[in-house]
């Protein structure tokens, strides 16, 4: 099933880097777009996420991972399995990585952006607040001259913000930075409830794209199915599609269903 709503308005698209799910899209994701993805724990969004910047690498484009949940470095050894040589491509300038992980320590004052000690090429912000964030990745997009942003998860960001006025505003300033520079960026969240009981999130209505990574136990066996949930501007496929992550990244059914 297609949603073909806007097919007639051409966008200059972007390919995913993740083998079918063009397909899905009709031709690929819409440039400069910021497109959330969301799963459960396990789903491959970091997978996913890393993916779409080394598919951007490979199309001649530079990239920038902003990491709030783990150690950029932790995050190279989960994935070197794939074979992406992250060190390689980070050392030749083709993507940075920024470490983003004291967002999820409140109370901390804004800081000056420096150079992790034991990581020289990646920056850190050891003192981080939302807005000292946002300078941050505008202004090292703005000096590589990046075109793909990833921000994995922005769990750690709304945590940050229990009440829930607070939180929106939190979350359209940070939407609008990634707007702003111009980038095709792609965010990731966790899924908080089962799909079946599953109610939209405050960000999903922020983002111009959401893709659903779903986990599912059916007959004893567990099954992934990718649904592009919306995505503003291109006609794309509706429907739940399997994917499956391969030793060389996820990759997507185009053709088959889940059930």
């Amino acid at each position: 099933m297609w949603n073909e709503a806007l097919s007639a308005v051409a966008l200059d698209r972007i390919t995913t880097g993740i083998k079918g799910l063009d397909e899905v899209l009709n031709g690929g994701l819409p440039r400069s777009r910021t497109i959330l993805v969301v799963g459960s724990p396990g789903s491959g969004k970091t997978t996913f996420a890393m993916q779409f910047l080394v598919g951007g690498v490979k199309a001649g484009e530079t990239g920038l991972y902003v990491s709030l949940d783990e150690k950029p470095e932790r995050v190279k050894a989960d994935l070197s399995a794939f074979g992406w040589n992250l060190d390689g491509l980070e050392h030749d300038g083709k993507l940075t990585f920024i470490d983003a992980t004291e967002l999820k320590r409140p109370g901390r004052r804004i800081g000056q952006g420096r150079m992790d000690t034991e990581n020289p090429v990646s920056l850190t912000i050891p003192e981080l607040t939302l807005g000292s964030m946002v300078r941050t990745i505008r202004r090292v997009a703005a000096e590589e001259g990046t075109q793909r942003i990833v921000v994995d998860p922005i769990t750690s960001l709304m945590l940050r913000y229990p009440e829930e006025v607070k939180r929106r505003r939190a979350l359209l300033l940070f939407f609008d930075a990634l707007e702003s520079t111009g980038c095709s960026c792609i965010v990731t969240t966790e899924l908080r409830t089962s799909m079946l009981a599953r109610r939209f999130q405050l960000e999903e209505f922020l983002s111009q794209g959401v893709v659903l990574l779903h986990t599912m136990v059916h007959d004893g066996n567990v099954i992934r199915g990718l649904q592009v949930e919306k995505m503003r501007g291109i006609s794309h496929d509706t429907q739940l599609r399997p994917y499956q992550i391969t030793p060389s990244g996820i990759e997507v059914f185009p053709k088959d269903r889940v059930f």
